[in-house]
């Protein structure tokens, strides 16, 4: 039963509709709680025996509950992709994507699709996706044909394309002993164990993880064994490999999912890099990237969103940080219709340091979106969030909503959150909630928002230089993010990201 659950919950739901005038039992509570009776037989969702029980003793057939008590437990638009996601998967899996593939299942089943009445999605309209034809990648389109869109690079990579380590340059010579990066079918006996004791057991996140839990074909892992020091980083580069009909709205949907754990004293640099097979490619990428950053372990994550300008990329990134570890992100994207990156970052010990550093630059009618969540529970936990944007379109939008809670223990924290914007068009959009939630009494926090165009006085002293307006707007506009793309740990990804703005202003 556990591999055809939707299935049998499609069963269950055409039965009752068809007794949809034969209802028994008229208590809108007793109706709800037949209906979870009836999924909790089926082990569709949680077991509810916990809540009251029905205040009728007959007993209730499943036939006889109405189909309107199915409506507060299920959105048909979601649970239709989520069996298309099932349908498109091979049935032998590893154990830990199988469990992954269960417990999304599961909160599938009670997820509805986000809207703008919902307080994350406010700001953000996925209507987009929603009211495309979504239909998941075929596995047959991992051809090398598509690894020619691809820059050359000096470091060892590995391209990823929906989903599937496809190409991988990297050799046993360019990795310390110990040290594995490859499919988690792969993976040496011994850690096989080891790294299961992680995977799936991060709090879960909104709609669209659940739909990578759903959909993913394979679990790429990254692992760093104890006091081992990478020199030089993984580049992991994405590349959406099948596009869909704008006309028809066919929208391919791919779910590439990696997994990095750092054992104590442990340190890598890891580099992700999305692009589009074309301009206008019309498809979804919907990755999901988790880190586990054990005792004074260290991770540098460099992250370059250059998607498809008509395509949707959805990303979750889940990093839990030990005590006197480190993770320090730097972001650049620029790409997607719709571009949106879940940031969730808990620090699980003391003396832990996170640093955020992501720039978005909107040169389309796009939508931009950074959500992160930074959670402190131990003293003397230290971070340092930067986020700055561009927009550059009368119909462009960026969207910042950043939260970080210090609770009760973490004492001596100091956190630090800036968001700078600016807007060279008009009806440009900008929204952004940065928020500081501080439970605990002895700490150093602050944060700062700034939304402007270019500043007179700026442009003015070039003027003054004999440097004309145009060239003045050009290289303050150029310069506003050089900030964040100076934070590249690495002299390639930085003249990369650099000249890749330039090309779009």
């Amino acid at each position: 039963w556990k591999k055809k659950k939707l299935q049998l919950r499609k069963v269950l739901v055409g039965s009752l509709q068809k007794q949809r005038g034969r209802e028994t039992v008229r208590d809108e509570e007793n109706l709800l709680m037949a209906a979870a009776t009836v999924l909790s037989r089926l082990s569709l969702i949680p077991n509810l025996s916990s809540k009251p029980k029905l205040k009728s003793n007959r007993r209730i057939a499943p036939t006889s509950v109405s189909v309107r008590a199915q409506a507060s437990f299920s959105d048909p638009f979601v649970l239709h992709l989520a069996e298309s996601l099932e349908d498109s998967l091979s049935a032998s899996s590893s154990l830990p994507l199988q469990r992954i593939r269960e417990s999304s299942a599961e909160t599938l089943l009670s997820t509805p699709w986000p809207s703008r009445k919902d307080e994350p999605f406010r700001f953000t309209d996925t209507s987009f996706i929603r009211y495309s034809q979504i239909e998941p990648v075929s596995t047959h389109q991992r051809n090398s044909e598509f690894l020619d869109n691809l820059s050359e690079t000096q470091f060892p990579n590995a391209v990823i394309i929906d989903g599937f380590v496809s190409n991988l340059t990297i050799g046993p010579s360019d990795l310390p002993k110990g040290v594995y990066f490859g499919s988690f079918a792969g993976l040496p006996d011994e850690l096989t164990n080891r790294v299961s004791e992680f995977i799936g057991n991060f709090d879960s996140g909104d709609l669209f993880w659940s739909i990578n839990g759903m959909g993913a074909p394979d679990l790429t892992v990254i692992y760093v064994p104890e006091g081992c020091k990478v020199e030089t980083p993984i580049y992991l580069r994405y590349f959406s490999g099948e596009t869909g009909d704008r006309e028809s709205k066919r929208l391919p949907v791919s779910n590439p999912r990696v997994f990095v754990l750092v054992e104590e004293g442990g340190e890598i640099g890891i580099v992700e890099e999305f692009v589009g097979k074309e301009e206008q490619g019309f498809y979804w990428t919907n990755p999901v990237f988790e880190v586990v950053v054990q005792k004074n372990g260290k991770v540098k994550h460099s992250y370059l969103q250059k998607e498809s300008m008509a395509s949707a990329h959805i990303k979750w990134t889940f990093v839990r940080q030990e005590a006197e570890s480190e993770y320090e992100l730097v972001e650049v994207s620029t790409g997607g219709k719709l571009g949106r990156h879940n940031l969730h970052v808990q620090q699980l010990g003391p003396d832990t340091f996170t640093e955020l550093t992501t720039f978005h630059m909107c040169v389309n009618e796009q939508t931009l979106d950074l959500h992160s969540r930074i959670v402190l529970d131990h003293p003397r936990g230290s971070t340092r969030q930067l986020h700055k944007c561009i927009v550059a379109h009368s119909s462009g939008q960026a969207v910042f909503d950043g939260n970080v809670r210090v609770n009760k223990f973490a004492q001596q924290t100091d956190a630090g959150q800036l968001t700078r914007s600016l807007l060279l068009k008009p009806r440009a959009t900008v929204n952004i909630k940065p928020n500081l939630q501080i439970i605990a009494d002895d700490v150093k926090c602050s944060h700062g928002a700034a939304i402007s165009d270019l500043e007179e006085d700026q442009l003015f002293y070039f003027q003054a230089r004999g440097i004309d307006l145009e060239t003045a707007r050009r290289a303050l506009i150029s310069s506003f993010g050089s900030e964040v793309i100076e934070k590249f740990p690495n002299r390639e990804i930085r003249d990369q990201a650099r000249n890749h703005v330039k090309c779009l202003l």
